[in-house]
């Protein structure tokens, strides 16, 4: 069996007072799946919006990932197979920024 299929993510950042946040969302026709991610300038820094952009945006996408992955857990475990083993480590950047 062949299928082609096409799911495209879209990603909207706000930036407020060296804050950005972001909200990943994709549709994948059967269900919406939204992911949330934040970056802040540190005050001893030079404000560079583009790093908050790129921080925030990545840091959305992973949340979206983990949660694709969570659902797919949920059906695997439904259907009867058994699902992969989670690895538990550090997250990417600083801590505190991680949502």
């Amino acid at each position: 069996m062949t299928r082609n299929l096409e799911w495209k993510v879209g990603v909207e950042l706000r930036e407020e007072a060296g804050r950005t946040e972001a909200e990943a969302r994709l549709d994948t026709g059967r269900a919406t799946y939204t992911g949330h991610g934040t970056a802040r300038c540190n005050p001893a820094d030079r404000d560079v919006p583009a790093i908050g952009d790129e921080l925030a945006a990545s840091r959305a996408m992973k949340d979206l990932a983990g949660r694709l992955m969570q659902e797919a857990d949920r059906e695997m475990e439904a259907a009867g197979a058994g699902t992969v083993p989670r690895r538990t480590g550090p997250g990417y950047g600083w801590p505190e920024a991680v949502t």
